[in-house]
């Protein structure tokens, strides 16, 4: 029988998540809770659809000439695709097996031993290290970062390309002592091949209110031009791509 996951829902031409233009499914099922959450509707496992890897691989070889064609392929996002390794799993090993470039989004807080077996069949882990800082992700997301982080280093001794995202949040994550700490880290990464840096927006904020979820980020504005610039310099200043 062929292996089932929980959906929220699919975008079949993404350019954002990942190189090319992209197959995106977003999972089910989140184990953070972070504050500026724009996907809320994707947090309990219990919600969206359930879908076959067959059911899926056949609608993504409808678009493989344009993955091909753009240097694009297939991207797993959520909600936290690694609370369903062996969904994942399955369905990159699929992807590899007609040629299709696998891309992962992930914020790594999962067990290790979980993440591999879904690590063997992926091309390129996006990242999301939320803050460097123990407390301020405790405090943004309700857990701890060090799956995160182990996660990282894991990839570098592995040779698997990531690319780090950061998101950042006025009076939240802008802290340049914890960005700096941040930077210091990722340069001794060896397969990080780009930062992204992901201004925070307000865009979800409608979906908190439906879910009758109580949205703490309403005063927040976004960063301007100035802060993000002064962010990236941070990582440039070792040497790192953003």
């Amino acid at each position: 029988m062929s292996v089932t996951g929980r959906i929220h829902s699919i975008e079949t031409c993404g350019t954002v998540d990942g190189p090319g233009i992209r197959f995106v499914i977003f999972t089910q099922g989140c184990p953070l809770r972070c504050k500026y959450c724009h996907n809320p509707d994707t947090l309990k496992i219990s919600e969206g659809k359930n879908m076959t890897v067959d059911e899926l691989i056949q609608e993504i070889e409808k678009y493989k000439s344009y993955m091909d064609f753009s240097g694009g392929g297939v991207t797993v996002t959520g909600g936290e695709p690694l609370m369903q390794p062996k969904f994942v799993k399955e369905l990159f090993r699929q992807c590899k097996e007609r040629g299709i470039h696998t891309a992962l989004d992930t914020s790594g807080y999962i067990p290790l031993e979980h993440a591999k077996e879904v690590i063997q069949y992926t091309d390129l882990i996006l990242l999301d290290i939320k803050s460097f800082d123990y407390q301020t992700y405790k405090e943004l997301t309700g857990v701890s970062n060090e799956p995160t982080l182990e996660l990282a280093k894991y990839l570098s001794d592995i040779g698997k390309p990531m690319w780090i995202r950061y998101v950042l949040v006025p009076n939240l994550t802008d802290n340049p002592d914890h960005i700096e700490a941040l930077a210091q880290f990722i340069k001794d990464l060896k397969t990080v091949e780009k930062i992204e840096i992901l201004p925070f927006h307000k865009m979800g904020e409608y979906k908190w209110e439906e879910l009758g979820y109580n949205y703490e980020l309403k005063e927040t504005p976004a960063p301007s031009k100035e802060l993000v610039d002064s962010v990236k310099e941070i990582f440039k200043k070792y040497n790192l791509k953003v």
